[in-house]
């Protein structure tokens, strides 16, 4: 069987060949590798020990089980499970509809997902973020940032239940533009028309890609890159940019005056008080004025960005012009892929007032203030700029939903007041423990956010949450903030002792300031696995097929892999919980027998 890696890399590199259609797909999947990567790709997430339908996890994973997906798919007779649905909240209230894959069908999932990213990743525009590799919200709000300059009006986009509204017939269509291959076609539609569970009762899906699923992400990207190149098409033909601006009569006047002014300073033997006064003014009135019309006629532009099912557009022209694009977008949306966008959350918005956008907010700043450059002249930097910000009511919400402040409104005068409140939820867990929650949770905070301009707010978050951390801390060991600062504050920075089998360390509590940076943060959420990483002897994927069990040290025709969902679970209770923290890997590659004798000592508990 061919490498998987090969099979990808050759992939994609047809995928630039325009016109060019994929055969023979379908053949991948009868090839035992590719299993063994999905496998090593998803046992690394928390998700893959949750339970389907079928009440299996990863847990008991082998080669022969994948041997009897293989054979079930090379027959034809592979038919997936439904989903188990599940809800979690969201965060205007609502609930968000979760389907939970059975885990052979994540593995199946995730080789097809494979599959499809080669083929369609390098085809994508370059205005989509979502679910992308090395791409995330961070790449795509500094896209806003560079290309919406000088925008005057931002449609703000929203598509109604977007996921759950895909059209399925419109999604193989746009599958079948590029995959000749009706057994690969045929996979997927299972997928689509698999229906989940929900309280035990069988729903069928007639429409939409369940949230949760593994090939869910890349369905959407397929499906929404038609919006995507329609915007193309539209930015092309509404583009309209004169050879040559003409510059406006204000700022001419304003130049000639200012010319004048300096004419005379310089050729006057004496500076006098007023020629300095008119010299200074005539320069203010000149960094006033526009040098162009932003509203000529003959110049228009639009920039546009996608991350997911949220869009903006960036509008240089009239409000009408928006309004027209507005309507433009939903119409295809409606007629082409069968969507409905939300009117009453799609808005036109004035680029001057902040725009919401993936938890940031932005606006095109109009200023007059002036910066000199290197050379010396006066320069107005700011001036249609895009500049990014925290909004103030996200970070508040977070420290109120984890409980660390309480914010009261007086009735009569509507002054808040803000009281930074201890987490009884916390006080149960050891003190290097709740340090350690509150320092990941500021850190969370501050790595998305360590692109706005104003990120030096967070240091009111910081200080609410850091006076919550130190009352949880008080109401652990019922006494007073002051104590627990005299206890364990050490040059203004709180440590908290713990031992550990190398001697005793120190979990300090998070001091390192919130620094705007220009770029986003390195560890993005949605990049794709690097695949040279299972060359490792000591990866999962050459632990299963060393075919020597891990605990007797004998060969074995095939090994069983054990899972647990983290290592804090473990407390080495028996020779398989000490081996496992020993590795500090939350898996183990047994033998059959072995395998075997583990769970029979869990029953026996």
């Amino acid at each position: 069987m061919r490498n998987p890696i090969h099979v990808l890399k050759s992939l994609e590199e047809k995928a630039s060949v325009r016109n060019y259609k994929y055969e023979r797909l379908y053949r991948n999947l009868y090839n035992p590798e590719f299993y063994l990567l999905a496998y090593a790709n998803i046992a690394k997430s928390q998700g893959s020990m949750t339970q389907g339908v079928d009440g299996q996890t990863l847990d008991n994973m082998s080669l022969p089980r994948i041997n009897r997906i293989i054979e079930s798919i090379r027959n034809r007779t592979y038919q997936p499970k439904p989903a188990k649905r599940k809800y979690i909240p969201k965060k205007n209230g609502k609930m968000r509809p979760l389907g939970i894959t059975s885990t052979d069908d994540k593995l199946v999932q995730e080789v097809v997902r494979m599959i499809l990213e080669a083929i369609y990743e390098p085809t994508f525009s370059d205005y989509s973020h979502g679910f992308r590799s090395k791409r995330s919200c961070h790449t795509a709000l500094l896209q806003v940032k560079r290309m919406f300059t000088g925008v005057t009006w931002v449609v703000e986009g929203d598509i109604h239940a977007c996921f759950d509204n895909f059209d399925h017939h419109v999604l193989v269509e746009l599958l079948r533009k590029r995959i000749a291959d009706e057994a690969f076609i045929s996979l997927i539609w299972k997928f689509l028309k698999a229906g989940y569970m929900e309280q035990w009762e069988y729903n069928c899906t007639y429409s939409g890609v369940p949230q949760g699923s593994g090939i869910s992400p890349i369905c959407a990207n397929i499906y929404l890159s038609e919006l995507d190149g329609f915007m193309q098409e539209y930015k092309e033909k509404y583009d309209c940019e004169p050879e040559r601006r003409k510059t406006t009569k204000e700022y001419e006047r304003a130049s000639r005056r200012y010319r004048k002014a300096r004419k005379a300073l310089a050729d006057a033997e004496k500076s006098t008080p007023e020629l300095i006064r008119e010299f200074k003014d005539s320069r203010m009135e000149k960094m006033n004025q526009h040098y162009y019309n932003p509203f000529e006629e003959g110049y228009k532009k639009i920039q546009y960005n996608r991350y997911a099912d949220d869009f903006v557009i960036g509008v240089i022209g009239s409000k009408r012009d928006a309004e027209k694009i507005k309507e433009d977008v939903r119409i295809f949306l409606k007629e082409r892929l069968h969507l409905e966008m939300s009117e009453e959350k799609t808005e036109i918005t004035h680029a001057s007032k902040p725009v919401g956008y993936l938890g940031y907010d932005f606006k095109v700043m109009r200023s007059k203030s002036m910066k000199r450059c290197k050379n010396g002249d006066m320069k107005r930097v700011w001036n249609g700029k895009v500049f990014l910000y925290v909004p103030k009511e996200k970070w508040v919400k977070k420290a109120m939903e984890r409980g660390a402040i309480q914010v009261k409104r007086n009735k009569g005068t509507g002054k808040e007041t803000w009281r930074p409140m201890p987490r009884k939820d916390l006080m149960n867990r050891k003190d290097a423990d709740i340090v350690s929650t509150f320092n990941s949770e500021i850190r969370g905070l501050y790595n998305f956010y360590r692109i706005a301009e104003n990120v030096g707010v967070l240091h009111k978050y910081y200080y609410m949450v850091r006076y919550s951390m130190l009352k949880t801390l008080a109401g652990k060991h019922r006494t007073k903030v002051s104590a627990i600062k005299k206890r364990f504050m050490v040059d203004k920075v709180l440590r908290i002792p713990y031992d550990t089998t190398k001697g005793r360390k120190y979990c300090e509590f998070y001091h390192d300031g919130f620094k705007k940076h220009s770029d986003g943060y390195d560890n993005v959420s949605d990049v794709m696995p690097n695949y040279k990483k299972y060359d490792s002897r000591h990866t999962i994927i050459n632990r299963i097929k060393a075919g020597k069990c891990e605990i007797c040290g004998e060969q074995a025709e095939y090994l069983c892999m054990h899972h647990v969902r983290t290592l804090k679970s473990l407390k080495g209770r028996d020779i398989f919980e000490k081996k496992m923290l020993e590795m500090r890997r939350k898996s183990l590659a047994l033998c059959p027998d072995c395998f075997e004798l583990l769970h029979e000592a869990r029953e026996s508990r």
